[in-house]
């Protein structure tokens, strides 16, 4: 069996870059299905997500490549064509392809995805999207049938702000006839990347990185090159470790303003750091004190991937802070294994400690 052997409490020194962000990569890679031509994708992680992902786009019948965290993807021989439970239950993220292939073809068959679980995680939220586009959902007890003559674009308020959700909206809505309101939408960075994305290509899209985004549909979209955005997720876990280990240390090639209300957690339990254009510099500190409360929400609030990381070092803050994750269930497991480390935590129900 696999493991990570830890010798803790040592310093850390130096600089580390940030890679490309998983959460981006993904459905911009769902989003290459709708190119006319060649796309070539940058700073993509080299992880089994998007390996699982770009096997999912050949059984589809693209041609892929991967080398040197740069993908490239050849659409032109896509068609609709059922993908089996066994590659889509790998991961959640196979339900993007849902808004591309609907888009481009008109019909799209997926078995129901798995992946991680957290919570019960429904797909209501991308049926109703595509339903309002004009999708005829088609039951089925075994996978996901949509189908539509054509698509048109529509005023759509989203049942909740869900990320793949929105981004499955946003893939449809390009190739929709008319224009998409697309209101409640989500906000977080990897959503804006992708319309950034389809931007490239060729499509009309306003008001990203807000609630309510305005797609002019039914444009021709082009292959092209681009570079995945940085993951603050993975920025935000390396700023941990530093504060954390009491260290010196400098992360690079990031955006520290997608990480606004993390930054001020931070500065609320006394950290020590600087804040640059591209960059943030970690460096030691005398005492930490605790939160009143950290509190998850959707973005731009504090993200819930950053909760787990935050909460340890909470453990070494001088007070008592009381946690509150409002987005999964489950999130909070993973107390229990502090718990056996020492950690002084109290659960009180599966959304607060």
């Amino acid at each position: 069996m696999s493991k990570f052997t830890v010798q803790g409490r040592h310093q850390l020194k130096g600089e580390v870059c940030v890679g490309g962000s998983k959460n981006a990569a993904l459905p911009i890679l769902a989003a290459t299905i709708l190119a006319d031509g060649i796309c070539t994708v940058r700073n993509v992680p080299d992880i089994s997500d998007v390996h699982t992902f770009l096997g999912i786009l050949e059984t589809l019948g693209a041609v892929t490549t991967f080398k040197n965290h740069t993908v490239t993807v050849d659409s032109s021989k896509v068609k609709p064509a059922h993908i089996e439970h066994a590659q889509v239950k790998k991961m959640r993220a196979s339900i993007l392809i849902l808004g591309p292939l609907l888009g481009k073809f008109g019909e799209v068959r997926l078995a129901f995805p798995g992946g991680c679980v957290l919570g019960k995680r429904s797909i209501g939220a991308h049926i109703h999207a595509l339903s309002e586009l004009g999708a005829e959902i088609l039951e089925s007890n075994d996978d996901i049938y949509l189908r539509a003559k054509k698509l048109r674009g529509k005023k759509i308020i989203m049942t909740e702000a869900s990320v793949t959700a929105t981004e499955n909206a946003v893939m449809a809505a390009v190739m929709a006839e008319g224009v998409s309101e697309i209101h409640c939408a989500a906000m977080e960075p990897h959503v804006q990347d992708l319309c950034n994305f389809l931007i490239a290509m060729g499509a009309k899209i306003s008001g990203i990185g807000t609630p309510n985004l305005t797609i002019s549909g039914g444009r021709k979209l082009r292959g092209v090159e681009y570079a995945v955005a940085p993951d603050y997720l993975e920025a935000g876990t390396f700023a941990l470790a530093g504060v954390l280990t009491n260290s010196h240390i400098t992360i690079t090639h990031m955006n520290p303003g997608h990480l606004d209300s993390f930054w001020q957690a931070l500065r609320e339990v006394g950290a020590n750091f600087k804040l640059g254009e591209n960059e943030v510099e970690i460096f030691p500190r005398n005492g930490l004190r605790a939160l009143e409360k950290l509190q998850t929400a959707v973005y731009p609030g504090y993200p819930t991937d950053l909760q787990a990381p935050f909460a340890v070092l909470l453990t070494q803050c001088e007070g008592t802070t009381q946690i509150n994750e409002t987005l999964f269930d489950g999130r909070l497991n993973y107390l229990f294994e502090l718990e056996k480390m020492g950690a002084d935590i109290k659960i009180l129900n599966p959304h607060q400690a």
